[in-house]
């Protein structure tokens, strides 16, 4: 039977592409939504605190609705039975929230993770759904795993079709986010369909150093030659020239930065306490935020 009262998941945010790791490399961040669901009747309750609160009013067309919906009747699939319908389309939902929306911070993987995790915890059948299962249905409705995949295991994952593996990485990272917003379509939308071969090549090689340098605690110089990137940071730069800018100002001081997901957040491999010393290439603008990498993946808290 359904859990009394509904559960309440936490999910991490999290930042992809790391430079050259073009919807392959992401990280998990500590920074974190709350999202609690319940399940019964025939309406939709949405109550929102914090980010997202514009888009409170979707209803049925809500991501975490709608992504709760479907891991339901994929649960039904995978255990072979047929609760989604008893369970009823009512759906409550209640968000705290506090990860960036269309900033390149991994919200909407957030939200679709834990409507996932919600549903699974909240199905009779939910043990059907394992997390390499989950992955799948998440890299489905996202469109691609570079962000569910970190947010759902932690740390830093490497994702290819919709599965992923995960490695430790425990380190500090400064986040820098701008006020204005950038859909991910719109940034999407900005890359070529073709690449130089010699691009390729390169980000090749430094998606594999950067993995190696930043797993194995390698130099800063190291890191910063690492996460150079020549298949979409350039190409989206006309959209974000302030965070371009930002990033050009970071990497001549010997700061590794770079575009986190589609931007227009700059996320830079660095400590709280180098930011302060190089404060006068910051800028105004910005929020700065001083986080970890999580070693945690999305949690079911109650």
């Amino acid at each position: 039977m359904t859990r009394p009262g509904g559960v309440t998941v936490e999910v991490p945010a999290t930042s992809a592409n790391l430079g050259p790791g073009f919807d392959s490399l992401g990280v998990a961040l500590t920074l974190t939504d709350e999202v609690t669901v319940e399940l019964g009747g025939d309406g939709v309750s949405i109550e929102v605190v914090g980010e997202g609160a514009d888009v409170a009013d979707r209803g049925d067309r809500h991501l975490i609705v709608t992504t709760v919906r479907a891991a339901l009747e994929t649960i039904d699939r995978l255990a072979g039975a047929d609760e989604a319908a008893r369970l009823g389309k009512g759906v409550r939902l209640r968000c705290v929230n506090r990860i960036p929306h269309s900033r390149g911070l991994g919200s909407s993987s957030a939200a679709i993770v834990a409507g996932i995790l919600a549903a699974r915890a909240l199905h009779p059948g939910g043990d059907a759904m394992d997390d390499a299962a989950a992955l799948r249905l998440a890299s489905w409705i996202e469109g691609h795993p570079d962000n569910v995949a970190p947010c759902l295991l932690g740390g830093l994952t490497i994702a290819w079709d919709d599965r992923a593996v995960r490695l430790d990485l425990d380190r500090e990272v400064v986040v820098f986010v701008p006020d204005a917003r950038l859909a991910t379509e719109q940034a999407r939308g900005l890359l070529p369909e073709t690449v130089p071969h010699a691009d390729a090549a390169a980000n090749a090689a430094r998606a594999a150093l950067l993995v190696t340098a930043l797993t194995g605690g390698l130099d800063d110089a190291t890191v910063l030659a690492a996460s150079e990137d020549r298949l979409h940071q350039a190409y989206r730069a006309p959209a974000m020239p302030e965070s371009a800018e930002l990033i050009r100002k970071l990497r001549e001081q010997g700061v590794p930065a770079v575009v986190s997901g589609a931007g227009p957040t700059v996320l830079a491999f660095t400590s709280a306490s180098r930011i302060d010393s190089n404060a006068c290439e910051v800028g105004n603008g910005w929020h700065i935020h001083p986080l970890r990498v999580a070693p945690q993946g999305a949690s079911v808290l109650t």
